[in-house]
């Protein structure tokens, strides 16, 4: 269960965190001081103990409350889960207690390299090697969690002279490194989410993930998407609880489709939870792809609900602004990357060469 004064917070910010009144910088200090940050990392490594399926389950719970501070918090865990996988121990030893404590957001510029590692999109970023490491320069469009007093951000970079593309770890105060003023986005306002341009971008070796990004990619990409599941398994969780609360008279014919989308919904969590943990998704991505595009279903189908349950209610402004909110954060669990359309477009593709 999260922390009381957490949930409280997020209850009462959800609104202003969505549409840009709550002050950005709030965020991550709060999800950092509730200790959700540590969950499913080792106590040697500064965590809370866990696996990785208790903080899928925590960015959930999150997520049932405001999707925008869960955005961040999974922005700021999947830049934890790269430092954790990364060889980089010293890198790792810098970056890690200020990325726990809050102090210093991490973000995971990866959605770019994601799409590149299917086939979908070249890589944004280039890299001219210099004698003690490289010279950057691209963009990165959509990234969150770049949060301006001081951030860390992943990104893929592809060699302008040929070869394997890698990881780096980019700060935010390296010469070169510019951010955009927050892209203005129809909801999710309070998740500092921008743009960033590199232009002649000097980094040393000291900040390298991981120097090939098609063996880093596929390791990583379990942690990646489930957490990023979190978002609709958190969303679609709380709409069916708003559901349960209509359901009297007229609208208790909603009950049986309400018991079918719940369990449905879990079972598909508990085989997300379980794909994660034993392996199967390193070897098997796709099995994977199914279950993201089926909790972003469920999200939006929960969300119907909750709406069939209400009624004219909904729209009224005095009832209906949490379901308005919750009906723009359905809106967004198809189209972050990787979109729902990418996964059905790279599943038909493993399809057909299959069958070839």
């Amino acid at each position: 269960m999260l922390n009381p004064a957490l949930s409280q917070w997020l209850d009462s910010h959800a609104q202003a965190l969505d549409q840009g009144d709550c002050d950005p910088e709030q965020v991550l200090a709060q999800l950092a001081s509730a200790e959700v940050l540590r969950v499913g990392i080792s106590e040697t490594s500064g965590g809370s103990g866990g696996d990785l399926g208790d903080a899928i389950e925590t960015l959930a719970q999150v997520a049932s409350h405001s999707l925008a501070a869960a955005f961040v918090f999974w922005g700021q865990r999947a830049f934890i889960e790269y430092l954790l996988q990364s060889p980089n121990i010293g890198l790792r030893d810098r970056l890690l207690p200020s990325l726990l404590s809050g102090e210093l957001a991490g973000a995971t510029g990866l959605s770019n390299a994601m799409k590149f590692l299917s086939g979908i999109e070249a890589l944004q970023v280039r890299a001219r090697a210099e004698a003690d490491g490289w010279t950057l320069n691209g963009r990165l469009h959509w990234v969150t969690n770049l949060r301006k007093s001081g951030f860390v951000v992943a990104a893929a970079i592809e060699h302008e002279e040929g070869g394997s593309p890698f990881i780096l770890a980019i700060p935010d105060d390296a010469s070169g490194v510019q951010r955009s003023k927050d892209l203005q986005l129809m909801g999710l306002q309070s998740s500092n989410t921008a743009a960033i341009e590199l232009a002649q971008v000097n980094l040393s070796r000291e900040w390298l993930l991981h120097e090939d990004a098609r063996t880093f990619l596929p390791a990583v990409r379990p942690a990646f998407l489930g957490l990023q599941c979190g978002l609709a398994i958190g969303l679609a969780r709380r709409a069916l609880s708003e559901v349960q609360t209509h359901l009297h008279d007229s609208r208790s014919i909603l009950s049986q489709p309400l018991l079918e989308q719940r369990q449905y919904l879990e079972r598909t969590v508990s085989e997300l939870k379980s794909g994660v943990l034993d392996g199967r998704f390193l070897a098997a991505p796709a099995a994977l792809f199914k279950l993201r595009i089926a909790l972003a279903e469920s999200a939006a189908e929960a969300v119907q609900l909750e709406l069939q349950s209400s009624g004219g209610k909904a729209y009224l402004s005095e009832h209906g602004s949490g379901f308005a909110r919750r009906w723009r954060e359905s809106a967004f669990v198809p189209i972050v990357t990787p979109s729902l359309v990418q996964l059905r477009a790279e599943l038909q593709r493993q399809e057909r060469e299959a069958a070839a």
